[in-house]
This record gives structure tokens, C-alpha cells and sequence, in this order.
């Protein structure tokens, strides 16, 4: 059986994993590359595999470097099904049309042809077969597959893989992506018990959090300190899960009078179109989410929020005088109304750009994070005057304690290897540091389109 890297070797971005079980080929994820013109070239460039002879394909999550490229998957000939949780197939079906649009607007902006249109993304949305967690299930004559709660974003997925080989068979653990629990809304990470090989994700491998605890406290003195200055607050966002957690964090510093009532705008039509499917999985929310819908909270509504879907009510933020908080994508700055929103703000010394998501190599958001005096938009020079604060508490992804923590509870059986994915390099080699000397694992680092024997 072999196994093989397409994506996220080396970086963040990407993921796809291909399995070859010498009877059957599977995928595990197929994300879009991101962070320039790179990952323009690597989204575009052929696939090292004929996705006609795919069987079928595990779907970890709905971020984009996680599903982003099924579409052009769709388009290549690929028609085997995609299993998923409930949440991650809803999740994702608004990601990839949501992603064809964007598309289809950069290619006729350039010139070129787009990666996919519409009908490839509602063609991979009609491949997709939910699976429930915790649901042992069986999907072809050599594989069966078992769903635990990552606690990453809703929906998102560990996965137990069981496949033949001869008379016996090899269990492989995906950890997708790792939460980094406590977080508001989603339940914690849950643990496999044992596997022959695990494959994890390193985005955090050589960093230590702030503690999870303070994410409230600290989103609570940006905004105080932002109001105090009379400025504009732009926070770049995810549409899933970063979106949720932070309107239900403002929602209980709003209405406990924590914060003043100041107009918090949500300026992404993604978001917006998200909040509805997280209503549709309150199941899926922790104890404390659950207590507080109970009580007849609106977990993503409070006084002061006006949700801004059209381009038309956008432009109305403009006429609202500071102090304000504006939330819009994209989460890495790499495109959407958060482009526009910092045009207009980020020269003004009083305004302050907050950031609390992992930001990729080469994207914008990675230049303000690291110092960034000036930066391009849209082909524009921009003086960046505004303040740059970040939160590390608000990640999604576990820190390599945590992540060491994932591996440590596999013990029965402790995984003969372990292959690294998801991380840049930096983080890949800490975290293999990590897992040879505390847990004594024999850790290889993945590599792009290399194939290891397992």
C-alpha cells in the first residue's frame, strides 16, 4: 500500500493525500493552494494522478485548502463519491460555489481561463454521501471509515481508516485539521485509541498558544482600546467557524455590558449564508452553547450587529462615523471586502487591524502580521499607519503540545509512523523534534508527490 502527498507538504495550504491500496485509490481532502501567484500556478498546474481511476474521496472539513479543488476535481473526470459529516457537505457546497464565483470574477478580470465554473461545484456537491460521527461504516470491499469530532470548525472530522491487506489490515488515522479546544460553540477534539499510522497536521507545531481561556479577554480589550482611540476596528475573517466564534463571543461581552454598544458590522455575504447552517447543527454545539440557546439566546445576534450581504448595503459602512468594528473576508486578506475596508482605513493611525487567523506565506495578511510598512492593493501602494495587533488564542489549529497530546492518546497501538503534513517547514521539523524525543515516534516529514510504502 502506498501513500502519497499532492498538497500541504512543505506548507499550509493544499491538502490532498492520495492512498493506493493496490486494489483501490482513495484522496483524503482536495484543497486550493493559497498565497499568490504560487498557488495560482499550483491550483492550475495538471494533477500527478488520472482523477478517472480515483474510487472515492474522505473529505476532512470545509475550509478551502481542504475542499476547494474538488470542483476541478469534478471537471477532470472524478466521480466516485465524497464522504463527509452532514455539516462538512453543507459547509462545503456554500465554500466551492462560493469559491466558483470568485473564480470566475479573477479570470475575466485577467484574461484567463477559470479553474472551474459553477456546474463543476454543484456537479462535486452531488457526489457527496454524509456520514455521521461515530458511525463505523463501511464503503468499498477493502475500507472502512469511522468519523470523530476534530472540534476544528463544525463538522470538521479525525478519520479512522481501516484498510485490508491480505488476511489482516492496517488502521490509518487522518487528523484533518486539530482544534485548539477549549473553543466557544464546538465540542473539544476527540481521541483515537490506537493506529498503525497516523498522519497529522503541524500548522502550529513549533508554537505554544496564548491560553484558549483568554480569547474573550483579549477580544475585549482590543475593541475597548479601539473605541478609547475613536477608530475604525477591522477584523479579516473566516466565513466558517471564525465568523461563530467571535459573533457569539460579542453577542455575551454585549449583552453582559462588558463593551458599549458600538455598530459591529458583518460584511460577508459567506458568513452570513454560514450562520444559517450552523442554526441547522446546534446538536453538534458544547454544553455551553446548548445552555444558552436554552435560555432564548440568539448565539450570533445582539444590539449594534447590522449584516451586510449586498455590495449596495456594504457601501452603506462607509457613512458610519467611528468608533466601528468591521468583520469581512477573507480571513488571509487574499481577496473579498476586507480589501476595500482596508484601503479606506489602514493609512489612519487611530484605526487598528486585528488579526486572529493563521495567515499563509505570501498572502497580505502574512506581510502586515510580520512589520509591513507598505504594501500593494490591487496594484496600489498603501502606507500601513494603522496598528496591527494579533491574537494567537483565537487559532483553530492546535499547538504542538496539543498536537503532541493527539499522538500520545494513540496508544493502542502507538503508531509505527507518523507522517507530517499540513505545516511549513519550520513547524514540520519542531513538531517531528517533538513526537521522536517526548513519544519516541518514528515521524517522517511529507514531501511533495513522494511515495511512501506503508
Amino acid at each position: 500500500m502506498n501513500l502519497s502527498f499532492h498538497g500541504a507538504a512543505g506548507e499550509v495550504t493544499g491538502s490532498c493525500t492520495l492512498v493506493d491500496t493496490g486494489q483501490e485509490k482513495f484522496l483524503v481532502d482536495c484543497g486550493l493552494f493559497q498565497g499568490g501567484k504560487y498557488a495560482q500556478d499550483e491550483n492550475s498546474a495538471p494533477w500527478r494522478f488520472d482523477p478517472r481511476e480515483i474510487d472515492f474521496l474522505i473529505l476532512t472539513h470545509a475550509h478551502a485548502d481542504h475542499c476547494g479543488r474538488l470542483p476541478k476535481l469534478y471537471a477532470d473526470g472524478f466521480r466516485g463519491k465524497i464522504y463527509a459529516t452532514p455539516a462538512t457537505r453543507d459547509l462545503a457546497g456554500l465554500i466551492m460555489l462560493d469559491s466558483a464565483g470568485i473564480i470566475r470574477e479573477e479570470a475575466m478580470h485577467h484574461g484567463t481561463e477559470p479553474l472551474y465554473a459553477e456546474a463543476d461545484a454543484q456537479g462535486a456537491i452531488s457526489l457527496f454521501w454524509p456520514i455521521d460521527y461515530h458511525q463505523r461504516t463501511k464503503i468499498s470491499s477493502e475500507v472502512e471509515i469511522n468519523f470523530l469530532d476534530a472540534g476544528h470548525i463544525l463538522g470538521s472530522a479525525v478519520v479512522e481508516c481501516w484498510i485490508k491487506q491480505g488476511t489482516g489490515e492496517k488502521k490509518i488515522v487522518f487528523s484533518g485539521d486539530l482544534g485548539n479546544p477549549p473553543a466557544p460553540l464546538i465540542r473539544d477534539t476527540e481521541f483515537a485509541s490506537g493506529a498503525d499510522v497516523l498522519i497529522i497536521e503541524s500548522t502550529y507545531g513549533g508554537r505554544i498558544h496564548e491560553p484558549a481561556e483568554l480569547r474573550e479577554q483579549l477580544l475585549r480589550q482590543a475593541i475597548a482600546e479601539s473605541i478609547g482611540a475613536g477608530g475604525v476596528l477591522l477584523l479579516p475573517i473566516f466565513a466558517l467557524e471564525r465568523t461563530q466564534e467571535v459573533l457569539y463571543e460579542l453577542s455575551h461581552l454585549v449583552e453582559t455590558r462588558q463593551l458599549p454598544q458600538i455598530p459591529v458590522f458583518l460584511d460577508s455575504p459567506l458568513s452570513i449564508d454560514a450562520l444559517n447552517v450552523y442554526r441547522q447543527y446546534v446538536d453538534l454545539f458544547d454544553e455551553q452553547a446548548k445552555a444558552r440557546l436554552a435560555l432564548g439566546d440568539d448565539l450570533f445576534r445582539f444590539p449594534g450587529l447590522t449584516l451586510t450581504y449586498s455590495v449596495e448595503e456594504s457601501k452603506t459602512i462607509n457613512n458610519v462615523k467611528p468608533p466601528k468594528l468591521i468583520l469581512a473576508g477573507s480571513g488571509m486578506i487574499t481577496g473579498g471586502r476586507m480589501i476595500h475596508h482596508l484601503k479606506r482605513y489602514l493609512d489612519g493611525a487611530n484605526n487598528t487591524l486585528l488579526i486572529i487567523s493563521y495567515q499563509a506565506e505570501g498572502t497580505i495578511g502574512r506581510a502586515l502580521l510580520d512589520g509591513a510598512k507598505e504594501i500593494s492593493l490591487d496594484g496600489e501602494k498603501m502606507k500601513v499607519r494603522a496598528n496591527i495587533r494579533a491574537i494567537g488564542a483565537y487559532s483553530s489549529h492546535a499547538d504542538q503540545p496539543k498536537l503532541l497530546h493527539f499522538a500520545k492518546e494513540l496508544n493502542s497501538p502507538a503508531p509505527q509512523k507518523v507522517f507530517i503534513n499540513h505545516g511549513e517547514a519550520k513547524s514540520a521539523l519542531m513538531l517531528a523534534d517533538g513526537l521522536k524525543q517526548k513519544l519516541n515516534l518514528n515521524t517522517v516529514i511529507a514531501q511533495l508527490d513522494q511515495i511512501y510504502e506503508i
